[in-house]
């Protein structure tokens, strides 16, 4: 075994804050959300989108309510430049929406912004440098005067093609690569360039704190929003942004704490494209949130929809884990889990109130467009409740509680024969191939039932080892009667320990079925079921199912 040499890696260090408040703060409204799919997602992928795809993407970037999107980086190349323009171009821009591109502190890369952005009504530009340890020391050589002194170029060159702008122009300022960076340097970096730029409460600034790469625990990255809160000016015109990856696998988790923490603002990405592991999923914070009966100001409610775009434009398929939208994460193979998901539909169209208590489900399928016929899927680890669940639900089979057992055996043993996951119509084949075509040692050829005030007689005919046999019998029902006439040839011994039965289908077709249980001195019990125009003719052959399956 390989081990790690000692001293390569350190503990990312501590916050002292020792008056932290973010811990007993709640999240009660949703932030500004800002879309960096077209430019962060864009660059991390293997095959960039063409404009077709950037404009499919940014249609439904709208269509899902984002007001802030970051189109690109238009100085960097000339399709960064042509999609811009082509917005502009074909007004394609709402009223309501600002546009976010992104540029360095050089001169010739903010003139070709503004030339980029010229008919843009309202926008933000999205001014970074470099502000970490490591960045300073390895790549660019600089101070942090000098670091400071390329921020505060670049304000001023905003400011300068600012004058010359129609529309309305927004600053936004990264410390890129943030969490690699002395807070009090972020703060000083990051109170120059507000102060540059005439911070006020009709100039607001937008301060992006980056978790550019995901280094440390979530509430550590909620202590430096929360300590950068406390120790940037003008605090009141601050928009303090957030702009987590997921390095660590957690940046979810950050991105939320950073919002107790007094974050206002999320960058982000449809289903986490993003350089690496990637940015963090404004999918899942914006769900997280509808489960907690915040309005997250974004429509998911066609996750499909979502998911065809997305990953035709981005050519990277969705896990089926992902949370909320992937394709197994309404399905339970878990009986157990099964059996509590029934109970809970049920009583979730039995109450009056709306509130969702459904186990194992944290919000309706419902409500991001999925449905609830794939929320049970069969497999060896499946349950009795499940396979009754497919069933009823697909084909109006109401199985008595005490038959899922049975049915369930039969089901658990062809999924492990096979290996693998079962589909509705092969449980529907095996039900069937259990309960109705099954080999028969007794056949029912004709019954005749009649009944008077207390007593229903009953002439069977059916065919018992070779012979065909008309016999007769009275009793207190049609079953009892049934029985009796059965019992004066046929051997073996039985008694009817339950019966059910309900219709199937719409009204103008709807046939009658029934279930019945019997047992013997050898037989725990048994079930047959009967399927008929008529409810007592169903009754007796689901009599002789039962028969046939006890005595084979």
């Amino acid at each position: 075994m390989n081990r790690i040499p000692e001293g390569k890696y350190r503990p990312y260090p501590q916050i002292d804050l020792p008056d932290r408040q973010w811990p007993t703060k709640t999240i009660t409204r949703a932030p500004a959300w800002c879309s960096v799919d077209l430019r962060d997602g864009n660059q991390a992928l293997i095959n960039p989108m063409s404009m077709e795809k950037k404009l499919e993407l940014f249609t439904l970037l709208l269509k899902l309510g984002f007001k802030e999107i970051e189109v690109g980086f238009p100085s960097a190349s000339k399709v960064e430049f042509d999609f811009l323009r082509r917005l502009v171009d074909d007004r394609l821009i709402p009223d309501d929406v600002t546009i976010q591109v992104l540029v360095q502190a050089r001169e010739h890369l903010i003139a070709k912004t503004f030339e980029a952005l010229e008919g843009v009504k309202k926008a933000t530009v999205h001014l970074y440098n470099s502000t970490s340890v490591a960045q300073r020391k390895i790549v660019f050589a600089k101070t942090q005067e000098e670091i400071i002194a390329l921020a505060l170029e670049g304000v001023e060159l905003v400011k300068k093609y600012e004058k010359s702008h129609e529309g309305k122009i927004f600053l936004e300022y990264s410390p890129e690569s943030f969490t690699g960076t002395e807070l009090e340097f972020a703060a000083k970096i990051s109170n120059a360039v507000t102060a540059a730029w005439g911070i006020s409460a009709d100039r607001k600034v937008i301060i992006n704190l980056p978790a550019t790469v995901e280094m440390s625990t979530p509430n550590v990255y909620a202590d430096q929003i929360e300590w950068m809160s406390k120790h940037l000016d003008n605090r009141e015109n601050v928009i303090i942004s957030t702009h987590t990856h997921n390095d660590r696998g957690t940046s979810v988790a950050a991105t939320e704490l950073a919002l107790l923490a007094g974050a206002d603002r999320v960058e982000g990405t449809l289903l986490s494209n993003g350089e690496r592991t990637g940015n963090v999923d404004i999918i899942t914070l914006a769900l997280n949130m509808t489960t907690q009966g915040i309005d997250s100001q974004l429509d998911f409610s066609n996750v499909d929809e979502v998911l065809e775009v997305v990953e035709k434009c981005t050519e990277i398929a969705t896990h089926c884990r992902h949370p909320y939208v992937g394709e197994l994460v309404y399905t339970a193979f878990s009986g157990s889990h099964q059996d509590a998901i029934n109970k809970g539909l049920a009583y979730q169209k039995a109450k009056e109130d709306t509130l969702w208590e459904v186990p194992y489900l944290p919000i309706d399928p419902a409500d991001v467009g999925r449905t609830y016929e794939s929320i049970i899927r069969i497999n060896s680890q499946s349950g009795k409740g499940g396979v009754a669940y497919i069933l009823e639900k697909n084909y109006g089979y109401q199985l008595p509680k005490a038959m899922h057992p049975e049915i369930g055996r039969y089901v658990q043993a062809v999924s492990d024969e096979k290996g693998r996951e079962l589909e509705a119509q092969e449980i529907l084949q095996i039900f069937k191939d259990s309960y109705f075509n099954m080999k028969k040692h007794i056949s029912l050829v004709d019954v005749s039932l009649s009944s008077g005030k207390k007593i229903s007689t009953c002439t069977l005919t059916y065919k018992y080892r070779g012979e065909t046999i008309v016999a007769s019998g009275d009793g207190n029902g049609p079953i009892d009667a049934c029985k009796n006439a059965l019992m004066k040839d046929y051997k073996n011994e039985f008694t009817i320990n339950s019966y059910s039965e309900h219709s199937c289908g719409d009204k103008s077709s709807a046939k009658a079925i029934a279930y019945i249980q019997i047992q013997s001195k050898d037989i725990i019990s048994c079930f047959g079921v009967g399927r008929d125009n008529d409810i007592a003719t169903a009754s007796i052959k689901a009599l002789f199912s039962a028969l046939n399956r006890a005595f084979e």
